[in-house]
């Protein structure tokens, strides 16, 4: 039987339901999190990868969205560890905690509107395949604007930007997508960051250039900087420069980090995943996985 967190207890994941009716589900009004925890084989332990930024970041996107949260991130961590510790799984997870406007009405006004907190646990292996390059495609569907629905905050209804993106992309038989801004910059992947290496460099948008403030980005960009000795530029990046690359990945708590080979059919350098991605990633899953000590204080043990 799994278990879930729901309203304020912990409930068989069969009791957790809600009302055709909820705010929430006619109108897209919740903010959620997505959060990793890795089974560590060989000490046979669990460890979440940084879930007091994520809820510090769930508590960012609640409050643009005028959610009231009623515990504070590290309470969302205790309770992340309980609900683990009751379902006391065996392989890597994804955690999914959602705040969500619980009301029963029409009209989509977020004020005197009361708020709710659940979550549930999946096991997840890669949502990207991470060994093998990928080919992607730049969307027709552009990123949607901080002025309309900020991608800064985990919108639920802001998702339908990236399930149209996705779909057209897996339609037309590539992996993923990735998204522009409006003035044509490029914005991120579908559901995760980018980063592209041009004469060393590790290059990735500005968080004000319409992305999620990834924490999974800003893992990579501290491995990066501290063990890989590299320069990391954060600055618009031209649809061009995506075919000039010399190196790409995607990263994010779903993707991991996920090489890109071909963009629009254009290779990414010599068309093989680069060794600056392959550094990248293998530094990446020794710290989430709690086999780096220089990077415990990421990992949070069940």
């Amino acid at each position: 039987m799994t278990t879930v967190f729901f309203e304020g207890k912990f409930v068989p994941l069969e009791e957790a339901k809600i009302s055709i009716m909820t705010h929430a589900f006619l109108y897209g009004t919740s903010v959620f999190e997505g959060i990793r925890a890795y089974w560590n084989e060989i000490d046979k332990k669990m460890y979440i990868f940084r879930p007091l930024e994520h809820f510090e970041r769930l508590k960012q996107s609640a409050k643009i969205l005028r959610l009231e949260l009623n515990h504070t991130p590290e309470q969302m961590v205790a309770l992340t560890q309980e609900l683990l510790r009751r379902n006391a799984p065996k392989e890597d997870m994804y955690i999914r905690p959602i705040s969500y406007k619980a009301g029963m009405r029409i009209g989509p006004a977020l004020l005197n509107n009361p708020s709710e907190f659940c979550m549930f646990t999946v096991p997840m292996g890669d949502y990207i395949d991470t060994d093998k390059g990928v080919s992607v495609v730049v969307s027709n569907w552009r990123r949607i604007e901080d002025n309309a629905i900020p991608a800064r905050a985990k919108i639920a209804g802001s998702y339908v930007n990236t399930a149209l993106a996705k779909t057209d992309a897996l339609l037309s038989n590539f992996a993923d997508a990735i998204v522009l801004d409006e003035r044509g910059h490029v914005a991120e992947g579908s559901a995760m960051n980018i980063f592209i290496v041009r004469s060393g460099k590790l290059i990735t948008s500005q968080v004000s250039n319409n992305i999620l403030e990834g924490i999974t980005r800003s893992s990579i960009i501290e491995l990066a900087q501290n063990e890989l000795g590299l320069e990391v530029v954060e600055r618009e990046i031209d649809r061009t420069e995506l075919y000039i690359a010399d190196e790409m990945f995607f990263c994010g708590t779903g993707a991991q980090i996920s090489p890109i080979t071909s963009v629009d059919y254009y290779d990414v350098g010599n068309g093989s995943i680069g060794s600056i991605t392959t550094s990248l990633k293998n530094l990446y899953f020794s710290a989430v996985k709690n086999k780096n000590p220089k990077y415990a204080h990421w990992c949070v043990e069940v």
